[in-house]
């Protein structure tokens, strides 16, 4: 056999043996996924995250049962119930109280009871109302109580409710048998209407006064995208009463021009008093407006790996990551919420939740001009649909299931709706070249663990990101993407927007968006008292002290600790101090005291003017970032019963602040972030996400003694006197062979348009 020949075998034999090495490196790197078990049937080392689990669909189903056999009263299944009838809105856990789960994760006390918030709708009562119940204890319930009153302060009016989406197919019905009929002409003639082609957007809130149920509906051509074809008709709906046979029309708009009802738009357009635009009618694809792609495919992105496998881990409600650790969830209204988040075993974070995300429009159409969304109440949570492999998140990501229960009596899973990753950022954590007296390199990657859920709420999509990075910092973002909402273009529309379609105004509007911050920083039973410092800089005027006649304008830092809530609301456009931090009474090694720094970006615009009837509402715009005392009585800083009567809030945000002393005490930060958008040509077809993110840092400010991120296994360094090719010197050294193994890829696959029987209020007419 000759020296060539034997060489060729030696190389296919190692060939192979790579190849193998390659196969048992990647076998176990498909991306999991993670179906949530109900508690008994988890198998952990302690099972403590479990305590703010979200619940399981056995669990919900169970709390059904119970309620429609302890009630002694009759329940219609949501789906299908009139306003006149009873049912049941919607479920989640409820979380224990602060106190009690210390108790249970830090001092070896008792597990609180897991129990279920139930809220459902009394229609069929002699005072239709809302009420609250606790279900318990799970997952057999043997009990409920009633606790409207203790969190609200009385019962909470029926009208406040948040819209079941069978209302709004009951409303459509009304349109579609009641109302168009009502002028045929002028449907037939300038909407060109069959039955099918026209879609509706609800507007919020629903009138100008505390019992008001009349909602704006906005008219547009039911096609791809039909956020961006308005066809300049818009109806006023008085759907107050519970008997749906007495809802009526209180006004109708087209074009610019008021109309007491279709009656008499159809006797203007009969006489030609009309100023009629004929809108072209768009293909089913909505031409414009489509999201098919317009080139064809080319080469495959650049995929991001983990060549021997993810570094993180996901037991049930908690996840593990090179020193971090927290719980996860979902409210199905408020959406994304975390809890106990440590870092190297110690509490920074008791509870980090989105609150509210507020979006408030300008337009000359009625829509437009009233549509103050808060989001809370169409539910953020259960209408985070199922991820895109690959394009919402990594390929190779984790990809978690949630469970909700809302406006039926069945629990429904939005599968793959949460995902967890880590991230490269391209980007140095910190590094240094070092050219002078002695020559080295030193660095580490900024690579960072993400979790993310994607709400797609009536047009918009709001990417909800929380970051944790390798040197003990957090990062809350949001980005905004999806259709911009529009008006039909008429007058002085453009002093509201800007044109972006034949008819379609883009209408300015803003986006404010509001988060919990309970930080226990230093957080241990017992060691929860902060105090809230803030340091800036300011310049002082000296003499020279090595020549007097001189003066030098010397910047010194100024620090103040606040005693009082009042002093720890920062109006909204008003500078933050730059430095602002939560402070522990223990000091590190060099006697600073141990501090995470809040550190907003944000770019909002102006906040609704505060003689406004309905700005106690969403009062917590008024503040970029508010610290207040921990109270378990004031759990959110809004209420999903504020959207449809944001003139006598169910909860208001400005009553938490009055100016009791915040020294040494458990301290919540309640920050909003957003942003002005005036749509443009480039938001059509969608808005993209490049400069739509806003968020803040929560970052170690002397809670360590030096940059915990110097202990990652990640660092790099390089000397003269090293082999920088050497694989066990320099990790970057050993990616070239561990990156030549592929990772074993699942087939793609997407089932979210499985589950949609609950739609948001827009649909076909």
């Amino acid at each position: 056999m000759s020296l060539k020949t034997v060489l060729i075998l030696l190389g296919l034999a190692l060939a192979t043996i790579f190849a193998l090495v390659c196969v048992l490196l990647t076998r176990e790197r498909s991306p999991r996924t993670c179906q949530h078990l109900p508690p008994e049937q988890e198998d952990t080392e302690d099972g403590q995250s479990l305590v703010f689990a979200d619940l399981s669909a056995e669990e919900m189903s169970q709390v059904v049962r119970y309620l429609q056999g302890h009630l002694g009263v009759p329940l219609v299944e949501a789906s299908r119930a009139k306003p006149s009838e009873n049912c049941i809105a919607w479920l989640d856990v409820q979380v224990p109280a602060k106190a009690e789960v210390l108790r249970f994760l830090d001092a070896g006390g008792a597990r609180p009871p897991r129990e279920a918030l139930a809220v459902l709708y009394f229609g069929k009562q002699p005072e239709p109302n809302i009420t609250e119940l606790v279900v318990g204890p799970l997952p057999r319930p043997a009990y409920h109580r009633d606790v409207t009153v203790h969190k609200y302060g009385g019962k909470v009016p029926y009208h406040r409710r948040p819209t079941l989406a069978v209302e709004y197919k009951q409303i459509g019905g009304f349109l579609k048998s009641q109302v168009f009929p009502s002028a045929p002409a002028f449907m037939q003639q300038v909407m060109e209407y069959d039955g099918a082609n026209l879609a509706t957007v609800t507007a919020a809130p629903r009138g100008f006064q505390s019992g008001d149920r009349v909602t704006w509906f906005v008219l547009f051509q039911n096609v791809s995208g039909f956020f961006l074809h308005p066809v300049g008709l818009e109806v006023l709906v008085d759907h107050s009463s519970l008997d749906i046979s007495e809802w009526a029309v209180s006004r109708v708009f087209y074009n610019g021009q008021y109309y007491r009802d279709m009656v008499q738009l159809e006797s203007a357009y009969m006489q030609g008093r009309i100023s009629v635009e004929k809108v072209r009618k768009a293909p089913r694809d909505g031409d414009f407006s489509s999201m098919k792609p317009r080139a064809p495919a080319a080469a495959p992105f650049p995929l991001q790996f983990e060549p021997q496998g993810p570094r993180y881990r996901v037991r049930n409600n908690q996840v593990l990551f090179q020193g971090w650790s927290f719980a996860f969830g979902m409210n199905p209204n408020t959406g994304p919420r975390l809890f106990d988040i440590r870092y190297r075993g110690e509490r920074i974070v008791y509870e980090l939740s989105l609150q509210e995300a507020l979006a408030l429009y300008g337009s000359n159409c009625p829509g437009g001009m009233s549509t103050r969304y808060l989001d809370g109440s169409f539910g953020i949570g259960r209408f985070a649909y199922e991820l895109v492999r690959g394009l919402d998140c990594p390929y190779t990501a984790t990809y978690v299931h949630r469970h909700y229960l809302a406006e039926t009596d069945t629990p429904k899973t939005n599968q793959n709706s949460l995902c967890i990753f880590e991230h490269d950022s391209a980007l140095p954590l910190r590094r240094h070249f070092s050219d002078s007296q002695s020559f080295y390199y030193g660095g580490l990657r900024r690579n960072v663990l993400v979790m993310r859920a994607i709400s797609t709420l009536i047009n918009y999509d709001y990417i909800w990101d929380f970051l944790f990075h390798p040197n003990g910092a957090m990062e809350v973002r949001v980005h905004a993407t999806g259709y911009i909402s529009s008006s039909f273009l008429h007058g002085r529309g453009t002093d509201y927007g800007n044109r972006v379609g034949p008819h379609t105004l883009g209408t300015m509007h803003i986006h404010h968006i509001h988060y919990k911050v309970d930080l226990d920083v230093d957080g241990r039973s017992g060691h929860l008292c902060a105090w809230l410092w803030f340091i800036d800089m300011e310049y002082e005027f000296v003499k020279d002290p090595w020549s007097a006649q001189n003066t030098i304008e010397r910047p010194y830092l100024r620090r103040e600790r606040l005693e009082r809530e009042d002093e720890a609301a920062f109006p909204l456009n008003v500078p933050l101090p730059r430095y602002l931090s939560f402070v522990s009474p223990n000091p590190n090694k060099w006697g600073h005291p141990r501090s995470y720094r809040i550190q907003v970006i944000s770019f909002a615009g102006k906040h609704l003017p505060t003689n406004s009837s309905m700005e106690r509402s969403v009062s917590w715009g008024r503040y970029q970032l508010a610290v207040t005392r921990r109270k378990e009585e004031e759990p959110t800083s809004t209420s999903i019963y504020n959207q449809n009567d944001p003139w006598t809030p169910t909860v208001a945000f400005a009553d938490f602040i009055n100016n009791e002393t915040i020294t040494n005490q458990d301290l919540v930060a309640w920050i909003t972030v957003g942003f002005l958008h005036v749509p443009h040509a480039e938001d059509v077809p969608n808005t993209v996400t490049v400069g739509n993110s806003v968020g803040f840092f929560l970052r170690p400010y002397n809670y360590f003694n030096e940059d915990p991120s110097v202990d990652s296994p990640d660092s790099v360094y390089l000397s003269r006197e090293q082999d920088a090719g050497a694989c066990g010197d320099n990790p970057l050294a050993c990616l070239s062979s561990a990156a030549t193994c592929a990772p074993r890829l699942p087939p793609f696959h997407f089932g979210g348009f499985l589950n949609l029987s609950l739609a948001l209020p827009l649909g076909g007419l």
